[in-house]
């Protein structure tokens, strides 16, 4: 897609959502005062548009992660953990602020009249702060194990025993808090209608649930590599390993 300066914000917003971070790290307003061009928005807020058409340009362009598959199956631990980390964690990191500032004004603009937004809100609250703490314990613990299950393999080392006894104990675990994540957001896709904003939904509310939506499915996509492809690869390593607790 071409972007011209003499686009209107809301139209490039409306067309991809993931542009709307990018106008608000500007300070640019894409919702109340998204009928402005892009023109006149960076003279107003004095903006260098080819920096801004330039980002723009490169999310409205770039392949997003369901848009194609690798051989994940095929990738040793320590090149998933790098992947995970890479695309998912600093996904997660980088999306919850956003997503947190949003919810909050759309409760307070919004709420009166959907009230179910209270709950979205407090539903996402919680999984920003479980996720992050989840994500800290992967790592911190369980994938410096595994990598490092990896390297005794790869060199013909030994390797200390872990504090947490198996590394099937570590996975339990994650896997558990998996299946609450995977439970809260079954909750606000019921919440939402499955992302879908009412009627009179502003730019913002719209943006809101597509950024939602797009969370739930990276979510889906990290549980997935996770719980079905590295953790298998991480018990085989132990087991190779014969490791005797």
């Amino acid at each position: 897609m071409d972007i011209l300066p003499t686009h209107k914000i809301g139209d490039i917003v409306a067309l991809n959502y993931k542009t709307a971070a990018i106008f608000s790290s500007y300070n640019i307003d894409f919702c109340c005062k998204g009928q402005r061009t892009l023109f006149d928005a960076c003279t107003t807020q004095n903006v260098p548009i080819e920096e801004l058409i330039f980002r723009l340009k490169s999310v409205v362009n770039s392949t997003s992660y369901d848009e194609q598959e690798e051989p994940y199956k095929d990738w040793s631990p320590v090149v998933l953990i790098d992947h995970i980390l890479n695309e998912h964690h600093s996904y997660v990191e980088e999306t919850i602020p956003v997503l947190l500032q949003y919810l909050n004004k759309l409760c307070k603009v919004h709420g009166e009249r959907h009230p179910e937004l209270f709950q979205i809100n407090n539903l996402f609250i919680q999984a920003a702060n479980e996720l992050m703490q989840h994500m800290q314990k992967e790592e911190m613990i369980l994938f410096p194990f595994v990598r490092a299950m990896h390297q005794a393999i790869t060199e013909q080392t030994e390797i200390p025993l872990p504090h947490f006894g198996t590394v099937e104990n570590p996975i339990r675990m994650m896997q558990h808090e998996h299946d609450n994540e995977g439970e809260r957001f079954r909750k606000i896709a019921a919440l939402s209608n499955q992302f879908t904003p009412p009627v009179d939904a502003c730019t913002t509310y719209r943006v809101t649930y597509a950024m939602l939506s797009e969370f739930e499915k990276d979510l889906h996509k990290h549980i997935h590599l996770e719980n079905n492809i590295l953790f298998p690869k991480a018990i085989d390593q132990e087991h190779s390993l014969n490791l005797v607790y």
